[in-house]
């Protein structure tokens, strides 16, 4: 059995951190896929040469010919244009639909059985350009948002009452963007539901620093958005599949009738193993959660109609 071979799509700040985080984590070899000459090659050869200093064993391998993916066990793709100043949704939709489509039919002709985590946004919008273009079982493609809206809602619990992150358990549902929907009920510090711990205007706030927990890193910036934390987080979900650990972690799948829902892409719990999107874990909402995942799904399917398939 060799190593498990890993394809990041997109050499940006999310792709490259990516590459790092799977490396050092030791979860296979990387190959960095790029449209731009150059870029992925230096970026793989400066991992490459972080390795001993890592300590880590990996073949990274930076590319612009999707030859070099094949045999892929799963595929990230981040590749895209960020959202720019003044431009709504929907902008974005039209603009990387097209970058979507061509990337899953190059991964899929080099790596029919490979799985795919989708990161471009708008990501529920660019899994649902995935699965049709693909035309693979739901179990195989996923989109991340959850794990990083769950991971920052965490960070702020953590901050908010000096506790460790690894004791605070959390769950934000929905689409990625402003409308999620966090759980505060089904967020936890050491087994203790966060309102015996915090009053219900501070969990509020901190709720709302979450849905704007994106914007809040692209004012501080100026130019570009969060990196660090994304790719974390997809790297997360990629040792899940590879290490079949089982982790129930919130992943954007295909609803079919669960939640109600039916049809289109939607952060919900699954459980991530070796045969990806194992099960879809469905629990009790309340009828004000309920709402909001609906609206989500109504803005998910605004946005899908914009999109020429």
């Amino acid at each position: 059995m060799g190593r498990k071979k890993i394809t990041i799509v997109g050499a940006g700040h999310v792709g490259a951190h990516a590459a790092l985080w799977a490396a050092s984590k030791e979860l296979g070899d990387v190959v960095l896929v790029d449209i731009v000459e150059g870029v992925p090659q230096g970026k793989a050869l400066d991992l490459m040469e972080a390795s001993p200093l890592g300590g880590f064993d990996a073949q990274i391998l930076g590319t612009n010919d999707y030859r070099d993916t094949e045999g892929s066990d799963i595929a990230v793709i981040t590749a895209g244009l960020p959202r720019k100043p003044g431009m709504s949704r929907s902008d974005l939709v039209v603009k990387n639909a097209p970058i979507v489509r061509n990337v899953v039919d190059e991964l899929i002709r080099y790596s029919p059985d490979t799985f795919i985590i989708i990161v471009t946004n708008p990501l529920d919008a660019m899994a649902y350009v995935a699965k049709s273009v693909s035309g693979f079982d739901r179990k195989r493609i996923m989109g991340m948002a959850g794990v990083l809206d769950s991971a920052r809602l965490r960070a702020f619990v953590a901050m908010e009452l000096d506790v460790s992150v690894e004791d605070v358990t959390a769950f934000v549902l929905g689409s990625h963007g402003d409308d999620m929907v966090p759980i505060p009920r089904y967020t936890t510090v050491a087994g203790v539901p966060l309102a015996e711990l915090l009053p219900k205007e501070r969990i509020d706030a901190i709720v709302e620093r979450t849905r704007k927990g994106g914007g809040e890193i692209v004012s501080l910036l100026k130019t570009g958005s969060a990196y660090f934390a994304p790719s974390a987080s997809v790297i997360e979900m990629v040792e899940s599949i590879l290490k079949d650990k089982k982790r129930i972690l919130p992943c954007s799948v295909y609803l079919e009738g669960e939640y109600g829902l039916n049809g289109l892409f939607m952060g919900v719990p699954v459980k991530l193993g070796a045969k990806g999107v194992e099960e879809i874990i469905e629990f009790k909402l309340s009828d004000e959660e309920k709402d909001a995942l609906n609206r989500c799904a109504e803005s998910v399917n605004g946005l899908i109609g914009a999109i020429n398939l």
